[in-house]
């Protein structure tokens, strides 16, 4: 089956979203020749963004590990042996330290991650202590607690939370393998009350765990299908840590994971997409053919959340020899 054509007068920026997205649908477009792809997906990059600004963000870690869910790829579960110690919640002025000097550093957006399976009342109140505090630095915002109540969404709307992430990490029939203490419709439940309180949603998943393309194709067509569409899309590649069980899956080709930007890219004009983990582990070829696909929002720093991620130096020689800038 061919992907849809783009007719002059259907250009990208008058074609509208689409939540009917279907399987078969994105699959030719993985399907298209490479250059095909990425001009298509250039293409539609171009009507919505400026294809050389790059959103930066940076993400810290406020809860690390003693996680009660068994997440395949995760460092942070109690049932993962990979060495990690538990760490209790920081202080809030510990966290806004950090947003000071990520924001010195040129992150428009401040991200706090918890290793919980949801949050606790007396928690998410210091959280919101968190958010009102690097609010008042004039950045944007974003948690990731698990999953959430609605009246626990409303809570951190009232606090000024920009966005909530919450990732539906595969296709709904690979999630079985991956996953089996939370269940998909949970992670849906968690972005509906989200999105009823009026927060900004921050959606994507991982790629690279042993999943066949129709699955990539099957992510990407449930995260097109949400309505409104995410306004962020982090797109991971599998970073393997020692004692998941996910460590020793063979690698995604490099030209795949591009191809998964590309057709992310095409489904979801308006979202950006995030060129999130799995970074450290690229060359600057692969990152710039991310970008030219249409990645335009990174995270920035030298850690998400309890891995690697590249030195600022490099994201800036990268950024100058591509003639970036940070949004």
């Amino acid at each position: 089956m061919n992907a849809p054509a783009l007719h002059l007068h259907d250009t990208p920026r008058s074609a509208p979203i689409r939540n009917d997205w279907t399987r078969e649908e994105i699959a030719a477009l993985f399907a298209l020749p490479f250059a095909d792809l990425l001009f298509r997906a250039q293409s539609v990059h171009r009507a919505h963004f400026d294809p050389n600004q790059v959103q930066t963000s940076t993400l810290l870690s406020i809860k690390t590990g003693g996680c009660p869910e068994d997440c395949g790829y995760c460092s942070q579960s109690a049932k993962n042996d990979t060495g990690l110690k538990a760490s209790k919640l920081m202080e809030v002025e510990a966290v806004l330290a950090d947003a000071r000097a990520a924001k010195a550093a040129g992150a428009s957006r401040f991200c706090m991650g918890a290793a919980w399976r949801n949050p606790k009342d007396k928690d998410l109140d210091t959280v919101c202590q968190m958010v009102e505090g690097v609010r008042a630095l004039g950045m944007e915002t974003c948690v990731t607690l698990g999953m959430l109540t609605a009246p626990q969404a409303v809570r951190l709307k009232q606090a000024g939370l920009d966005y909530y992430n919450h990732n539906l990490d595969t296709s709904p029939e690979y999630y079985r393998h991956v996953i089996t203490t939370r269940t998909y419709q949970d992670r849906l439940d968690t972005l509906e009350h989200v999105r009823g309180a009026g927060i900004n949603v921050c959606c994507g998943g991982i790629v690279g765990m042993g999943e066949s393309r129709t699955q990539r194709a099957g992510l990407i067509a449930q995260l097109a299908s949400l309505d409104p569409q995410p306004e962020s899309v982090p797109i991971n590649l599998l970073v393997q840590v020692e004692g998941t069980p996910l460590a020793g899956t063979e690698a995604l080709e490099p030209l795949e994971f591009v191809r998964t930007i590309a057709v992310a890219r095409i489904c979801m004009p308006k979202s950006f997409v995030r060129l999130s983990a799995g970074r450290q582990q690229m060359s600057d070829a692969v990152q710039a053919l991310c970008f030219l696909a249409g990645a335009n929002s990174i995270f920035y720093g030298e850690k998400l959340l309890t891995t690697g991620n590249p030195e600022w130096e490099r994201d800036q020689r990268l950024f100058d020899s591509l003639g970036l800038t940070a949004l």
